[in-house]
């Protein structure tokens, strides 16, 4: 793996996990940090030693809590596009990881933090994590996919009472709206996180691939199609060597020993 400047990473058994290390500005992402990120997810999309990933902030405060402001403000028209298509391909990058993402959520996760969040497949989140989409306070919108993930989410008219008011939730109405998996005691999320990694991890890799595949491209889709496409991976199953082998131990009656071929 390459160097990083505002990342950390690391492999352990199997679980990659990203840390954004900013935290004297409460792990704020600017461009050098989404181009690092960008890096990052391209060498562990192609990287096999790597199961599942696990996203979270460094230090106690925050997760992300969101871009960075002061280098927003001076911005162009034209130098916010720019800004917001790259992180948006950063987020949609990793959305559409082969490997399974878990937001370990351990504080803030304001604008572009909450959108981090979004982006990942399951979210788990301490009892002081916050959660907000404030941009509308500073003149702007969500610009790293927060007005499409957000309804998706939790639905259109929750969506836009938080994107309309900019207002911040704490993790446990996070929680009950559906925007987190999880709500954890802080000490207990990495934990939490990484048994969840192995749990997942103890189960067909290719399967769980293709599973989601078929959500990411069905959700945007009519189900007509999502199930057509549901089939198409159904079938691709059957080509590989783990379909045999979990098959075949649950008519041996034993664990089976999954190799993601």
């Amino acid at each position: 793996m390459l160097e990083y400047t505002n990342l950390l990473f690391t492999n352990e058994n199997g679980i990659g996990l990203i840390t954004i290390n900013r935290p004297k500005v409460l792990n704020a992402l600017n461009s050098e940090t989404l181009k690092e990120l960008d890096n990052l997810l391209d060498a562990v999309a192609q990287d096999n030693a790597v199961k599942v990933v696990i996203i979270t902030g460094s230090g106690e405060k925050a997760f992300v809590a969101g871009a960075d402001i002061a280098a927003m403000q001076p911005m162009t028209a034209l130098e916010g596009r720019s800004f917001a298509k790259a992180g948006q391909a950063v987020f949609n990058k990793l959305e559409n990881l082969p490997q399974p993402v878990i937001a370990a959520i351990n504080g803030f996760a304001l604008g572009g933090g909450c959108e981090l969040a979004m982006a990942c497949d399951i979210r788990l989140a301490a009892e002081n994590a916050k959660f907000g989409q404030p941009e509308v306070s500073l003149g702007i919108t969500p610009g790293f996919g927060g007005t499409q993930r957000m309804p998706r989410i939790i639905g259109k008219g929750r969506a836009k009472e938080l994107l309309f008011t900019g207002d911040t939730i704490d993790a446990a109405e996070a929680y009950r709206i559906g925007l987190v998996n999880r709500v954890l005691p802080r000490e207990e999320l990495m934990e939490a996180a990484k048994a969840l990694a192995e749990k997942i991890m103890s189960r067909a890799p290719r399967a769980i691939e293709f599973c989601k595949a078929a959500i990411n491209e069905g959700m945007d889709t009519d189900l007509e199609t999502g199930v057509a496409y549901e089939a198409e991976v159904f079938s691709l199953c059957f080509a590989t060597n783990d379909q045999k082998e979990g098959m075949t131990a649950f008519i041996e009656k034993r664990k089976a020993g999954f190799v993601g071929k």
